[in-house]
């Protein structure tokens, strides 16, 4: 949709005024180093004009809003790896994914899984092997370097455990050699350790069809050897060390070579039984689009295991998951006009409209503007109400959340749901009482979701269990969902919002976040990078449930964002910062965490602060001369350093919301609903 010049009220002429000079808005940051905070405000609000109008022609005709979400090229491989062994690999798929992995190729021949970061092995190996399908030679320069480097780092034997599973479907690596996952875990009960919802919804969705893939183990001919990817290619496949006998490692290697024995002596009335469990539980979660939980990793893995139960590639199960998969192919071209396919891992449309929705809001577009109720219109409609696997754990809770994407019943998350609330609640809707209904419904969800400690995890409901995390199988990421400090702000938030800070659940997620300060003042965070992201989401939060800025909580956390702004004047963290405390607040910086920081000091009362200045004069001085803001870095997480994200819409949604925030204050009072 492209927006009318008159769609932002006021803000917009001050585009054609203002222009766009770089050098112009240069002189407004060193006039807002030598103290000119009307200076500071002109810019911003510049910057606030061209960005909502950026903002608003990036609307789709139906309501929603939805950046590219671009992960690493583990999904573009494993796409063709797919489609290799499913016998449907076509020439001209092949070669536009082969360009989009080329260009992401470091110098020094490997893959990283994030923007700037290190090389990786599993996503090198990965890469290197789709490189070799799309025809790439092993004595080409940039594979020689990859192949060189894998040999270096011990090899395909010292990738995870999933690359193995994938190179193992074509005979480039032993089942026999992989840990075991046996499809008779469907029959666990739901209170004994280790059933399929003690794992994480993400995790739950990719095991189970990889039980079947296990328990059948399939070999398809091996289009060419992959002896240059092995350390000695006479011995491809060495052992791992074993762990010591008294640690819980060890003890999960036990169990797992039992599971290898348990194999050979399985009652085959028994595994068939837990073989068709396994097909009902995928057929029954696959979603109205052909997907499964909208994510892409749980629908390749359903489509193998289905096709291995017989299911033909003409089924209307399979023909509908192969189709949604092509749904998270990316086209476009490169700087030579020839096509480039990228593979987004997930779709993110209720998370970018509310979040544009609250930006739009809080940079002072009229709450009734047309853009803003048609986007509440839509995620009304997006609104899930029936049970999911989330009522294992809550069965007399009443549905009502919102999913992360397109299509999602089965898996509706907690962050969602506050957040659409919080957008909800800056729309005035010709039909208030939909709007009404619709959100007493989220939020009795919400608050229905919390967990024992008194906080909130993304999708389930006291997902803690210690064991997922230790058995040989799960080295791909977190497979757990305990509650994070992300998450429970932004309940807390929308129940602030709301009227309901003094609630006694409210009051448990407030404690329970002063509890995980961290000693420096920061939060952690979960679902984004990472302390600026988690004190970003935390201290707004605590301010509206009634924090004064004097809280000590909250002058620790002002003073950490102090101190690890950069001397630019803009916020960063880098990704090894979760598993490196020096990288804590250090990176370069982004106009996402650059917004996340800002919204932290904004929110405890920093407004005319030195930090805050030279922060908007930061973003006023990078934005584009369309209104956007360029952000390669990746900013937000699915796994915590393992799997990271780069969603395309925060550094347009997060600066303005900033910037709104700087002009007009905080968006609004409690008020009950």
């Amino acid at each position: 949709m492209t927006a009318t010049t008159d769609g932002a009220g006021a803000l917009l002429p001050r585009v054609a005024e203002a222009g766009h000079s770089a050098t112009a808005v240069t002189e407004v940051k060193e006039e807002a180093a030598g103290g000119a905070p009307a200076a500071v405000r002109a810019a911003a609000e510049r910057a606030t004009a061209r960005a909502t109008e950026y903002l608003l022609s990036r609307q789709n005709e139906q309501g929603w809003w939805k950046g590219d979400l671009e992960t690493n090229v583990t999904m573009d491989a494993e796409d063709l790896l797919l489609r290799e062994f499913l016998g449907i690999r076509d020439d001209r798929t092949t070669r536009a994914a082969a360009r989009w992995i080329r260009s992401q190729q470091r110098p020094d021949g490997t893959w990283a899984t994030f923007h700037g970061g290190p090389g990786e092995l599993s996503a090198t190996v990965e890469a290197y092997v789709a490189l070799r399908l799309a025809g790439d030679a092993p004595d080409e320069p940039h594979m020689a370097a990859a192949s060189a480097w894998v040999r270096e780092r011990g090899g395909i034997a010292a990738s995870r455990v999933f690359t193995r599973i994938w190179l193992a479907l074509f005979g480039w690596w032993k089942w026999e050699d992989l840990p075991e996952m046996p499809p008779e875990i469907m029959f666990l009960p739901k209170w004994m350790p280790l059933n399929i919802y003690d794992f994480a919804c993400w995790a739950r969705q990719t095991i189970v069809p990889l039980t079947v893939v296990g328990a059948h183990r399939p070999v398809r001919p091996a289009p060419f050897a992959l002896d240059e990817l092995h350390t000695d290619p006479r011995r491809p496949n060495p052992p791992r060390p074993p762990a010591p006998a008294a640690t819980w490692d060890g003890f999960f290697q036990r169990l797992d070579k039992a599971l290898h024995a348990y194999r050979r002596v399985a009652v085959r009335p028994l595994r068939r039984a837990a073989l068709n469990a396994a097909a009902r539980w995928i057929v029954e979660r696959q979603e109205n689009d052909g997907c499964w939980g909208g994510i892409q990793p749980p629908a390749v893995y359903s489509v193998i295991a289905l096709s291995l139960l017989g299911y033909d590639l003409d089924h209307p199960v399979l023909r509908a998951g192969l189709e949604s998969l092509d749904r998270f192919a990316v086209w476009h071209e490169d700087a030579d006009g020839e096509p480039v396919r990228m593979i987004e891992a997930c779709q993110s449309p209720v998370w970018d409209t509310c979040l544009a929705t609250i930006a739009l809001a809080d940079a002072g577009l009229a709450p009734d503007h047309p853009a803003l109720v048609k986007a509440a219109d839509w995620m009304l409609d997006e609104q899930v109400l029936r049970p999911g696997d989330w009522s294992v754990r809550r069965p007399k809770l009443q549905p009502g959340a919102w999913a992360f994407e397109f299509h999602n019943d089965n898996y509706p998350d907690v962050d969602d749901t506050a957040e659409v609330v919080l957008a909800l609640l800056r729309v005035r809707h010709p039909d208030p009482a939909r709007v009404q209904e619709a959100v007493r419904r989220a939020m009795r969800w919400t608050v229905g979701m919390r967990s024992r400690n008194g906080a909130w995890a993304a999708f389930d409901v006291d997902n803690t269990s210690p064991f997922p995390n230790r058995l040989p199988f799960c080295d791909f990421g977190e497979v757990i969902d305990p509650p994070s400090a992300d998450v429970t702000a932004h309940v807390v938030e929308a129940l602030a919002v709301l009227g309901k800070q003094h609630d006694p659940r409210a009051r448990g997620g407030i404690e329970w976040l002063l509890a995980e300060q961290e000693e420096c003042g920061a939060w952690f965070g979960r679902w984004g990078v990472n302390y600026v992201y988690g004190t970003g989401a935390v201290v707004p939060a605590l301010v509206a449930a009634g924090l004064p800025g004097s809280h000590p909580a909250l002058r620790r956390a002002v003073a950490w964002l102090e101190s690890v702004q950069n001397a630019d004047g803009g916020w960063g963290e880098d990704l090894r910062s979760y598993r490196d405390a020096d990288w804590m607040g250090r990176g370069a910086s982004t106009a996402s965490q650059t917004a996340w920081a800002l919204l932290a000091l904004l929110a405890a009362g920093e407004r005319d602060s030195p930090a805050v200045e030279r922060g908007v004069a930061w973003l006023a001085d990078t934005q584009r001369p369309d209104g956007s803001w360029d952000e390669p870095y990746f900013t937000g997480t699915g796994f915590p350093w393992d799997f990271s994200i780069n969603y395309h819409l925060y550094r347009q949604v997060f600066p303005l919301t900033a910037l709104g925030r700087y002009l007009h204050g905080e968006p609004f009072a409690a008020r009950e609903v």
